[in-house]
């Protein structure tokens, strides 16, 4: 994309979660001011909008005026279906209509490797996993990122809004867990893969994974790669450590049979 036509102004929204805030600090430094956006104040950011997405009118206050949206807002782990729902489906929606409204035409959208999550991971000399593998959410939390990224090819084609889909392993300092070393994020590839995603020219709605370079890695990295997306991280460095902690991947292990690992396996009760 022309420099002069790239977006400047990017709302952020989870701006004060986990990702969010690593992007906070990250973002501005590959040329974008940031307009955070959460349901809980900010900290540092004493100038963020804070709304929930379940407002239209209040998300819509927030999209105006800005060039492009990085969606990371709603719930991040398993929860209840009516909390899942207000935040992260009916929230997706209210985001997306208000980008329609507003005129804005660029999103990217925080998916995750659990919109996929029961899918076999690659054992020996297995392929990477496509970006087109059928959905298989592990989850509700993974489910309602599926309904996203099918929200997102919607409103490509039906309002002409361009979306990146991010399905995003682990978007942390270090990874914590032998399966986190095949799906880690460095935060500083987030950053390098969320720039990509917001300058790529004619990307639709396209669908990426979202992970360093890891030696480990489960899933394919070209259509990222695409964008214009170079990792420079990879996950290895972490892998003697943890392996002496848990030790490898087992294919007899059931935790370790599909993308999603134990939440496919140790789903949560929730009490009705």
């Amino acid at each position: 994309m022309p420099a002069a036509d790239r977006p400047r102004t990017v709302l952020l929204t989870g701006a004060a979660g986990g990702m969010g805030t690593l992007m906070r600090d990250l973002l501005p430094a590959h040329g974008y001011a940031l307009r955070p956006h959460d349901i809980r104040p900010v900290a540092g950011a004493p100038d963020a909008f804070v709304s929930d997405l379940a407002d239209l009118g209040a998300v819509r206050e927030a999209v105006r005026g800005v060039d492009a949206i990085v969606h990371l807002g709603g719930i991040s782990v398993e929860a209840p279906f009516e909390e899942i729902l207000r935040a992260n489906i009916q929230g997706a929606y209210h985001l997306y209509e208000a980008a329609r409204l507003e005129g804005i035409r660029r999103v990217v959208f925080a998916s995750s490797n659990h919109a996929v999550g029961f899918t076999p991971r690659p054992v020996g000399d297995a392929p990477l996993i496509p970006v087109d593998t059928p959905h298989r959410p592990d989850t509700l939390y993974g489910l309602s990122k599926s309904f996203g990224e099918d929200l997102a090819q919607f409103y490509w084609d039906r309002h002409g809004v361009e979306t990146v889909s991010i399905r995003i392993g682990s978007c942390i300092p270090e990874p914590t867990s032998v399966r986190m070393l095949s799906v880690w994020l460095s935060p500083a590839d987030g950053a390098r893969l969320l720039h990509a995603a917001l300058i790529a020219e004619d990307v639709g709605h396209t669908v990426v994974y979202g992970s360093s370079a890891n030696t480990r890695l489960w899933w394919d990295l070209a259509p990222a790669r695409a964008l214009g997306y170079a990792p420079r991280d990879d996950s290895e460095p972490y892998a003697a450590k943890l392996i002496a902690a848990e030790g490898e991947l087992s294919p007899d292990n059931p935790d370790h049979a599909h993308l999603g690992g134990h939440f496919c396996t140790n789903p949560p009760v929730w009490p009705h």
